[in-house]
């Protein structure tokens, strides 16, 4: 569902996205996926989204139509300028390759070419499978790994500055930052700022610009 909301908002505003990996959850659902966006603020815009977002509803999935609360984390990185050094070393990386999962028939893949790297000092992992070169799977992860490292180190930085300033800075992305209420009263109401608005399926459709604005003014 955060998947298709996130879609629809790119589409409202005309940005350019490419879903670079994306794993299926063992029963249901999506259990991660990962979309480079480009567009015009893309990323002043879309950074107050990281955090995690809780969804209540009735569950499809249950035949006895009982409520079910689930959450969903989600994560916003800078594309990183090639001027900005990163160090990564080789001996860091633990690079394991496999078979990408693919629609089947004629476009199934069968080499194994989908890359997941995983940073060992900070237990980071990306994946990519969308490109049929293991070569080209490789670079992409490694950039995406880059940004989130970029990420870390930022806040780190942030957070000794503001330990310096004497202030308290809460750098968790693991906090909950908005809640998406579709039973028994339907409303979405982002916890930071207080907005919140009672078309719930209004904002699960792509209209997040006033919770966007609400947050980048608070």
């Amino acid at each position: 569902m955060l998947k298709r909301m996130y879609l629809r908002y790119f589409e409202r505003k005309n940005y350019k996205v490419e879903i670079i990996g994306e794993q299926k959850g063992e029963e249901v659902g999506i259990k991660g996926i990962t979309m480079h966006v480009v567009g015009e603020n893309a990323f002043g815009l879309l950074k107050g989204e990281t955090g995690v977002h809780r969804l209540v509803r009735i569950s499809p999935f249950d035949s006895n139509k009982r409520r079910h609360t689930s959450f969903a984390s989600v994560l916003v990185t800078p594309e990183i300028n090639t001027k900005i050094e990163i160090n990564i070393k080789e001996e860091d990386l633990k690079i394991d390759v496999y078979r990408s999962s693919g629609a089947g028939g004629q476009s199934v893949n069968t080499t194994d070419s989908a890359v997941r790297i995983t940073h060992l000092p900070t237990k980071i992992v990306v994946t990519c499978q969308n490109e049929r070169s293991q070569i080209k799977n490789k670079e992409k992860a490694l950039e995406i790994l880059k940004g989130k490292l970029y990420i870390l180190e930022k806040e780190t930085v942030d957070a000794k500055l503001n330990e310096l300033k004497g202030a308290v800075m809460d750098v968790n992305f693991g906090s909950q930052i908005r809640n998406y209420f579709l039973e028994p009263y339907r409303l979405v109401k982002d916890l930071r700022t207080n907005y919140e608005e009672s078309d719930a399926f209004k904002v699960l459709d792509g209209d997040l610009d006033d919770f966007i604005e609400s947050y980048l003014k608070n």
